[in-house]
């Protein structure tokens, strides 16, 4: 199964739920089944590092993000089986791309059973460091329930 994360500029929300969910998926032994990849839909950050904020937060959590961000693209619906997007925004964006549906395309949030329907990761860019922990917070509970649905469809 291939599942990619997609936020604004890949450097702080997708590339924190890649670097969740690849532990998660290793830790639960299915690296040999699952790639993991993320990307913006914008283009601003191209060949960066993620943010160095959600870096030193990822680092504390035992997390290392080397990560590279990228565009997300039209060929993105048929490199992928599910498409993971942040918020609202991101899933208009991706789907203005007018690609054919062929990969499923969910709110990371919707996995997390006690998120509000239609609950974003909010972007911590602008705010302070506590909005990059928060991030990592989401994430990690919204993956919990990824990684099920996902061994869910790896079995069907």
């Amino acid at each position: 199964m291939r599942v990619v994360f997609v936020c604004l500029g890949n450097i702080c929300r997708s590339p924190t739920a890649e670097g969740v969910f690849a532990r998660m998926v290793r830790d639960a032994g299915l690296a040999d089944r699952v790639t993991i990849d993320s990307a913006g839909t914008g283009d601003w950050h191209v060949g960066e590092l993620a943010d160095p904020r959600t870096r030193a937060a990822a680092k504390r959590r035992g997390l290392e993000l080397t990560h590279r961000a990228r565009q997300f693209t039209r060929a993105d619906f048929t490199r992928f089986d599910l498409i993971v997007v942040m918020d609202a925004n991101n899933l208009r964006d991706v789907k203005r791309l007018d690609a054919p549906l062929s990969a499923e395309v969910r709110m990371l949030r919707s996995f997390d059973p006690e998120a509000p329907v239609d609950a974003p990761v909010p972007d911590p860019y602008s705010g302070g460091e506590a909005g990059f922990e928060e991030v990592l917070d989401l994430c990690e509970r919204a993956c919990a329930g990824l990684l099920e649905h996902v061994k869910s469809r790896l079995r069907a």
